[in-house]
């Protein structure tokens, strides 16, 4: 494995569809039985909707080598960014993947006038939640349902 150093981060490719797919699949697995099957499906997308998030969103990925190695979509509408789809295969974890993807994304929204974001995750992704608040996001009081799961808001002031 390569040191962090050498991570890119990167607009995605519709080449990336696939390796964007393993991705989502490979971070997520291990909490699919926490998740009801529409969630998980929602969460790791398939061959339709990847390219749907690519026309919805600003996507990025982190790259080592060439290989995409973690994901993150972000969209900006009225000021307000709403981030999705942050993942990291699991032997790249801990090498600071997440932290790079989160603050070019983040770079993203604030170039095109966020001056807030938000995102959502669920109560399987406690590590997640420990990550997002110490890049500075805080839990809302707004719950949602999300196909029969409470889904949790943080938010963070740009």
């Amino acid at each position: 494995m390569e040191s962090p150093g050498e991570i890119e981060i990167r607009p995605v490719g519709q080449d990336d569809a696939g390796a964007i797919l393993k991705c989502l699949a490979a971070a997520f697995e291990p909490y699919r039985a926490e998740y009801s099957p529409a969630a998980f499906a929602d969460t790791v997308l398939d061959e339709e909707t990847v390219h749907v998030r690519f026309l919805q969103m600003h996507v990025l990925v982190a790259t080592a080598s060439g290989n995409v190695v973690g994901t993150i979509s972000g969209v900006c509408h009225d000021g307000e960014g709403h981030l999705r789809g942050m993942a990291v295969l699991p032997e790249w974890r801990r090498l600071g993947v997440a932290a790079k993807l989160l603050a070019a994304i983040e770079s993203c929204l604030s170039a095109r006038g966020c001056n807030r974001i938000t995102l959502d995750t669920t109560l399987p992704l406690q590590a997640a939640m420990k990550f997002y608040e110490k890049n500075g996001y805080r839990r809302s009081a707004n719950i949602a349902d999300f196909f029969g799961m409470p889904l949790l808001e943080y938010i963070k002031q740009l």
